[in-house]
């Protein structure tokens, strides 16, 4: 989603997107966070673990 929502404000409104990108990208880099509903730690632990990181 924002991969899209940046591609088309510097198609479409180039003049207010150069004041806001910072180093090519306009938005910061997400996570995110959920419950985890009562699941054994092994599971969370296992769920991370298997999560690939960028770069």
């Amino acid at each position: 989603l924002k991969g899209v929502s940046g591609r088309l404000l510097r198609r479409d409104r180039p003049d207010i997107a150069v004041r806001y990108y910072y180093k090519g990208v306009l938005w910061s880099p997400g996570y995110f966070a959920s419950s985890c509903g009562g699941a054994p730690i092994s599971v969370i632990r296992q769920y991370i673990e298997q999560q690939q990181t960028p770069g």
